[in-house]
């Protein structure tokens, strides 16, 4: 009898546990999706600010100066990827680091091979380490099949645009690589893409290059403060309602 009743609590508990569990937005990506909230801010720190938090929970994994590559290369996916639980949903956001030729320099540390083929490079880093350097859009594409094996809804973003501008007054694109490669993975994928690099551009030609330095970027031309963080954040959500995703039933 004892038995019985301790096997009816057990269950009582897990049933209780699996109702009460809400489903989880995780963000991967760099520094302008999570940063250190102090000077500097990603957006993805600022995203529960948009969401009804009492009925979905926002996991931040990004972390600053990372690429596809050493994402995962460090093990950090893999460390996310054992969280996943069907129903959830996984947010990618990549590209400010992965521009430079890799290799087994400094320099070459973050970088991978450039389009969405599935073409590599090993490296030899010696002491008998070698690595698999793989394409920006292959790393992508990993990891969206990745999250849908495990009955998780990947969205796919491009990188959040840089205070750059060209002479026309128009800020500079992605739209020719890494958020084109971003778009065409989602679009082969079958997963959302929301277009951030685009959404968040057009705002800052409303509001102007001289104002949109001194409101947003008090450094160097990536990394926004708390308000521009704000701004990049809304973007997504505004990406989210253009595509109606199912994630909307959850915005303020």
């Amino acid at each position: 009898m004892r038995k019985v009743i301790v096997t009816i609590v057990l269950a009582v508990i897990m049933l209780s546990f699996t109702v009460q569990r809400k489903p989880t937005i995780y963000l991967i990506g760099d520094s302008t999706v999570r940063n250190n909230n102090e000077q500097y801010w990603g957006w993805g720190s600022l995203l529960p600010e948009f969401l009804d938090t009492t009925r979905i929970a926002v996991a931040n994994h990004a972390m600053a100066g990372r690429s596809t590559r050493t994402f995962q290369k460090e093990g950090r996916w893999d460390r996310v990827d054992a969280l996943l639980m069907p129903g959830d949903y996984l947010f990618i956001q990549f590209g400010h680091n992965e521009g430079s030729a890799p290799d087994t320099t400094k320099q070459g540390y973050r970088g991978v091979l450039r389009g969405i083929g599935k073409d590599s490079l090993l490296l030899d880093w010696g002491d008998g380490k070698q690595e698999v350097v793989r394409t920006y859009g292959e790393n992508l594409r990993r990891f969206v099949r990745a999250a849908k094996k495990k009955g998780v809804i990947p969205v796919v973003l491009s990188m959040i645009p840089r205070n750059q501008w060209d002479e026309a007054g128009h800020v500079k694109r992605a739209n020719k690589d890494f958020g084109l490669w971003a778009k065409q993975i989602a679009e082969e994928e079958q997963v959302a893409f929301v277009d951030l690099n685009e959404i968040t551009a057009l705002k800052y030609e409303q509001i102007g290059a001289d104002l949109v330095k001194k409101k947003y970027f008090p450094g160097d031309h990536t990394h926004t403060n708390h308000d521009g963080a704000m701004e990049n954040a809304s973007s997504v959500i505004a990406g989210l309602q253009t595509l109606k995703h199912p994630l909307t039933q959850y915005i303020k």
